[in-house]
């Protein structure tokens, strides 16, 4: 297998095809055995999401594509394709994730391509990206697909504590409830990206 290691254009008019639900389960089928050291900082989940990829130059889009993808992370994105790009060329993306009411947006660089092997034509075929840019806070979205039910869980706690109910105003219970998360985080062992 052959791996080889780059302005914001106007707004989607569109919307997308969004990710494919896992039936019966609101949890993200994260991939965590990876068959050997894993590098990366986030996990990843088997998520099968069409993206829309471009390129501009000065303004002019020079090109434009469709792709689906093996898996996600808050860091990227592995995409299936039969076509290649060069290592290093940079993208605009968008995607739509299944409760989100807008696009994720980013600005993406190809990190790696991976082409099957020759012999045997097995072998993933397609593109590594890495997000190097989110635009409209959408990584929000992203990171909520990972965090959301930890995060639903510790709030329901939190907000049910004498301690947020004995709070006047909204913002003084948000920056509480950010605070008591940060200091979970700190005290608890593990990994609050993976679930329990």
């Amino acid at each position: 297998m052959a791996k080889k290691t780059v302005p914001p254009p106007p707004p989607i008019a569109t919307r997308m095809m969004g990710a494919k639900r896992v039936e019966g389960a609101r949890k993200v089928p994260l991939e965590l055995d990876f068959g050997g050291e894993e590098h990366r900082q986030f996990p990843r989940a088997r998520m099968s999401v069409r993206f829309n990829a471009w390129i501009d130059r000065d303004g002019e889009r020079t090109f434009s594509a469709a792709f689906t993808s093996a898996n996600l992370s808050v860091s990227g994105a592995f995409l299936e394709s039969t076509f290649y790009l060069p290592v290093g060329t940079e993208l605009r993306v968008s995607f739509q994730l299944d409760e989100s009411p807008e696009p994720v947006q980013a600005r993406a660089q190809i990190l790696r391509v991976d082409v099957p092997n020759e012999r045997s034509g097995k072998g993933d075929s397609g593109l590594a990206i890495r997000f190097v840019e989110f635009f409209g806070q959408t990584e929000v979205t992203l990171a909520r697909l990972f965090l959301g039910e930890q995060l639903g869980s510790f709030s329901e706690r939190y907000l049910a504590s004498k301690r947020a109910r004995s709070l006047s105003s909204e913002l003084d219970r948000v920056v509480d409830a950010l605070a008591a998360w940060e200091l979970l985080k700190v005290t608890q062992p593990g990994d609050p990206w993976k679930p329990a």
